[in-house]
């Protein structure tokens, strides 16, 4: 992706800068906010990535750490990108702020490892399937604004997964999200054959965590790990839930989400077994199919 950042990213870089800052300097928030004439919820804000900070916002900050020169240009030029719109603002108010941040993230990462007990991951779902899951929902979107989310899905797969330089990404599925049918017979082996598809290329790995394996630790739910090219921008763990999501950069929280990746993959079926798991399932689903019209 080279120079054309996404904005999450280039926030939570001036974040972690800023933060950085005002601890050299011996400051607290509320210190900061008095200089700057705001509240110290803004400074907090700021600091965890959760809203961008005006530019003038910024050289008053930095003026009071007594940034200069070189380091300061730099500061103020993130501060500046940060503050630009992602290529989804156009269509911003279809999708929550928090799934914005995340969009911008992935975009960023070199690695996505991913854990789904449920859902077969955004990235990887066909038109039909992901348009299941929006329609699931208990409060269902007109259907234009649902439609806008779902162009918004394919487009991260286009950014992602077909750009050049794709991230490389391993997937691995509870089995209950490959046995579940979403949106009929037809779109269920439509997905299937999708991820057969997608992981015999080179960037996409997919395991399936049998039933059989019994109780495991990441029953409570799935999760995503995201790994940067740049040491300023922390490898993050992304946590989505109904209605929210949550990140965890704290290197000791980081680390045990790693432990607990590498846990799953070592349960999971091969591959190559993977495959024929899905195969199997599809054609399970056909005999289904024609017993059943």
């Amino acid at each position: 992706m080279g120079a054309q950042r996404s904005p999450s990213v280039r926030r939570r870089r001036l974040a972690a800068e800023l933060q950085r800052l005002r601890k050299e300097a011996g400051l607290t928030r509320d210190q900061v906010a008095e200089h700057a004439g705001c509240s110290p919820v803004t400074i907090t804000r700021i600091e965890s990535a959760t809203s961008a900070a005006t530019v003038a916002l910024v050289a008053m900050m930095l003026d009071l750490y007594r940034v200069t020169g070189d380091r300061r240009k730099a500061l103020m030029q993130l501060a500046r990108d940060a503050r630009k719109r992602g290529w989804w603002h156009k269509v911003s108010e279809a999708i929550p702020e928090w799934v914005q941040s995340y969009v911008g993230l992935e975009e960023e990462a070199t690695t996505l490892q991913e854990y789904q007990s449920e859902f077969v991951p955004g990235l990887l779902q066909t038109e039909d399937y992901a348009r299941a899951v929006m329609r699931s929902a208990p409060v269902l979107p007109p259907d234009e604004e649902l439609e806008r989310r779902l162009s918004i899905r394919m487009k991260r797969q286009e950014r992602v997964l077909e750009r050049p330089d794709p991230p490389m990404m391993w997937c691995i599925l509870n089995e209950a999200v490959i046995r579940r049918p979403v949106g009929g017979v037809q779109s269920m082996r439509d997905q299937l054959r999708r991820l057969i598809k997608l992981s015999e290329t080179n960037h996409v790995t997919i395991q399936v965590l049998p039933f059989a394996a019994g109780v495991h630790p990441a029953m409570d739910g799935g999760f995503t790990l995201l790994n940067f090219p740049k040491l300023s921008d922390p490898d993050t763990v992304y946590v989505e839930y109904w209605q929210g999501s949550v990140y965890l950069e704290d290197p000791r929280e980081v680390d045990a989400y790693v432990l607990l990746f590498n846990h799953l993959r070592a349960r999971a079926l091969g591959p190559d077994q993977t495959r024929s798991l899905i195969a199997q399932a599809i054609r399970n689903m056909q005999a289904d199919g024609e017993a059943h019209p």
